[in-house]
């Protein structure tokens, strides 16, 4: 376990909380020293080995601490960075988590506030955004850009020359072909192939990946023209 370092908070109590505590109480380079929590169940509860120190008004007591935005949907995630920026954690606050058996090649950049678990891959000329979250085993190839506060699930690949936008969301064991675009907010399913560009704020799944529609019984069912059968019997996929 490495002791020492920066002091660390974590803005968040849920699971991408304790993943990144994993990494930094055996790797470093911070020192957590407590999680933030809106959620006054949560205060006094212990996360990751880390106590929960209270609401957002507790960071005014930690003015040395770096800090680091643990939600998982890059929506909310983006809304807490806003807000942490209005309480005044200047550019110089943010911390960037990257496991230590990740590389970063020459060429390539990690955005402030980004968190890279085990096994995620960067080759040649990768940008990674500010407050983006790569989960284990994300395949990030050549020349591809992936925007601010998106979140690539565990074993994403993306092929060469990939842009993908802000708050985008890209569900486990997805894969995008070279030179395709997913636009911001949009969300692609588990284990979907995307050959085409994907629209802002819209969510495709299957392979290959199509937009979903949401019929009146709440469930979120595959688009497809009229008169394809082919799909008619397929199970609806819950929203």
């Amino acid at each position: 376990m490495t002791a020492g370092g920066r002091p660390l908070v974590l803005v968040g109590a849920g699971g991408l909380a304790r993943e990144v505590l994993a990494v930094v109480r055996r790797h470093g380079p911070y020192e957590a020293v407590g999680v933030l929590d809106d959620d006054p169940a949560a205060r006094g509860r212990v996360v990751g080995g880390v106590p929960v120190l209270g609401g957002l008004p507790a960071l005014a007591g930690l003015p040395d601490a770096a800090v680091l935005a643990c939600v998982g949907h890059g929506r909310a995630r983006a809304g807490l960075v806003t807000r942490l920026a209005a309480a005044g954690v200047g550019p110089d606050r943010w911390a960037t988590v990257v496991h230590p058996a990740v590389e970063v090649p020459d060429g390539c950049t990690v955005g402030a506030g980004s968190v890279l678990l085990a096994g995620v891959v960067l080759t040649a000329d990768v940008r990674v955004g500010r407050h983006v979250v790569l989960m284990p085993h994300v395949t990030l190839t050549h020349d591809d850009e992936v925007r601010d506060a998106a979140t690539l699930a565990a074993g994403a690949t993306l092929g060469g020359g990939v842009r993908v936008g802000p708050r985008a969301y890209l569900g486990m064991r997805s894969a995008v072909r070279e030179r395709v675009r997913v636009g911001a907010g949009a969300t692609l399913g588990m284990g979907a192939v995307l050959l085409t560009d994907l629209p802002d704020d819209e969510t495709w799944a299957g392979v290959p990946a199509r937009p979903l529609h949401r019929a009146a019984d709440g469930r979120a069912h595959e688009a497809r023209p009229a008169g394809d059968r082919a799909h008619d019997d397929e199970a609806a996929v819950r929203a």
